[in-house]
């Protein structure tokens, strides 16, 4: 089955991490790009400054950009993928989906709202449901889900192995890379020989949405994981790859050697986008290391290391690509997943 989609905001940074990752995709085809005022019109090539690592695809490049709004979009198009900023998503979102569109959103508005799913399909594909309960409260045709922010993407997997244990609280700091702030976000004097003690907003993101995605599902209403997330985040001069310092107090007594086990056998999904493993856990003390690990499973991979017992529980890093796997690929993974439980 091909699926035709489109790339609401598809010249930004996302945008086109999406179509690299959309036009080789066994099930999605290609079919609508929109962008801004300025770009619409135009062809994809002379609007996009194409800048991810492999050539623009041919069959991209000289489609027209339309507007963002529905009545740019064909019918015929089953999914939308959308990097737009949260402040025109809030906009535009709601008016696709009442129009009868259906998308997956990687735009940080309404992740938190109580209707809308959030959702890292290897942790908590049951969530998906809760579009019935959107659909029906918003009276919508289309429906909207969202994946989380790049930096929650990257621990919250780990997390997951570990809730076998009895999650009590975390505490994460993370050394985040420029391109997570788009490209023209970090001037090269503000981050060259520099570091960032802080990302606005980040800290919020990160322990909200963590309870939401580890949170339980009723089939009506979702209640929240009750463990205590503190988070600290800083802008560090790499390009690409999300690292964490990673503290878990947890209920039962775990050694390092019962973590490494369990984030190891975590299990992925038979979806085209989910890696096997999901994590990948580091015997050397030195790794993950963005440089060397944030392309692991095609970039999807979460990669783990340095985990250890201390006198603050246990302790460990992790890193996951932060424009593939905390961003487009989380889409693009998000859309399979509603295209296997039938919501296309």
């Amino acid at each position: 089955m091909t699926v035709r989609v489109g790339v609401l905001g598809a010249t930004g940074a996302v945008g086109q991490r999406l179509i690299q990752l959309l036009d080789p995709h066994p099930s999605f085809e290609i079919a609508a790009l929109t962008a801004s005022d300025s770009s619409a019109g135009r062809s994809y090539r002379d609007a996009a400054k194409w800048r991810v690592d492999s050539p623009i695809p041919t069959d991209v490049a000289d489609m027209t950009v339309q507007a963002t709004e529905p009545s740019s979009v064909p019918d015929d198009v089953d999914l939308l993928f959308s990097s737009l900023p949260s402040s025109v998503g809030a906009e535009v979102e709601p008016d696709f989906c009442n129009a009868g569109y259906v998308l997956s959103s990687n735009s940080s508005n309404a992740r938190m709202d109580a209707d809308v799913p959030l959702v890292i399909p290897e942790v908590n594909a049951d969530h998906l449901d809760l579009l019935e309960v959107q659909r029906d409260e918003r009276g919508w045709d289309g429906a909207m889900v969202k994946n989380p922010n790049c930096s929650t993407i990257t621990f919250v997997p780990t997390l997951a192995a570990l809730a076998q244990f009895g999650l009590e609280s975390v505490h994460v700091s993370t050394l985040q890379a420029v391109s997570g702030a788009g490209y023209d976000g970090v001037t090269s004097m503000e981050i060259i020989d520099n570091a960032i003690p802080h990302i606005g907003s980040e800290e919020d993101k990160l322990e909200t949405e963590s309870r939401k995605l580890l949170g339980d599902f009723d089939g009506a209403s979702l209640t929240e994981n009750s463990v205590e997330v503190a988070a600290s985040c800083n802008r560090i001069p790499t390009i690409d790859g999300h690292l964490e310092n990673v503290w878990v107090e947890t209920d039962e007594d775990i050694s390092a050697d019962d973590a490494a086990a369990a984030m190891e056998s975590y299990p992925p999904l038979e979806l085209p986008s989910s890696p096997d493993p999901l994590i990948h856990v580091f015997s050397e003390p030195d790794r993950p290391q963005p440089r060397m690990d944030r392309t692991l499973g095609g970039g999807m991979a979460i990669a783990a290391g340095g985990i250890r017992e201390s006198p603050f529980g246990l302790q460990y890093n992790c890193l996951a690509h932060n424009t593939i796997r905390g961003a487009a690929g989380a889409s693009v993974l998000n859309g399979e997943l509603l295209l296997e439980n039938g919501y296309l």
